[in-house]
């Protein structure tokens, strides 16, 4: 096999690292983003829990620190600042009364959805910036990817 021409091989080895490649394309896609959640008042963490807890009747706090890319601890006093802000709830589960279940309240499903409605535009501009079938294909190899390498979820 033909090593490829010099001036597309990367000169560093960071320049080829999958990690870092994975980590730069998620800041370069986001920052946008981030700047309108940022314009709205909002934290990338809070809209994390709110956007994962659209649809849900409720989630607990390891799945949601899970989800949010959090550490627990950091996830309950942020869950305790969103409480206070009346976006979220906290609410025993049915089954076991000793986890407690996270759900969205009016106002939080209301910012919620507002929020979600930006970020399907923004997602619709960035694919719109690859061929149809890149487009396609970006989120089907990035979950590929994460059923073939990462752990499974727990506390849904």
């Amino acid at each position: 096999m033909t090593p490829p021409p010099a001036s597309t091989t990367p000169a560093r080895f960071i320049d080829d690292y999958l990690l870092y490649l994975l980590a730069r394309a998620s800041h370069v896609v986001s920052t946008e983003f981030h700047e309108q959640l940022r314009r709205r008042g909002i934290s990338v963490p809070v809209w994390r829990v709110l956007a994962s807890l659209i649809g849900s009747t409720g989630e607990t706090v390891t799945g949601l620190a899970e989800v949010c890319l959090l550490q627990q601890p950091t996830m309950t006093k942020l869950l305790d600042r969103m409480v206070r802000d009346g976006l979220v709830k906290r609410s025993q589960d049915t089954r076991d009364r000793r986890v407690v279940r996270v759900a969205l309240t009016p106002r939080g499903e209301t910012v919620a959805s507002e929020l979600a409605e930006v970020a399907k535009h923004h997602e619709a501009e960035v694919l719109a910036r690859h061929p149809e079938a890149e487009a396609l294909a970006i989120k089907s190899l990035l979950r590929a990817i994460m059923a073939r390498n990462g752990k499974p979820r727990r506390g849904r």
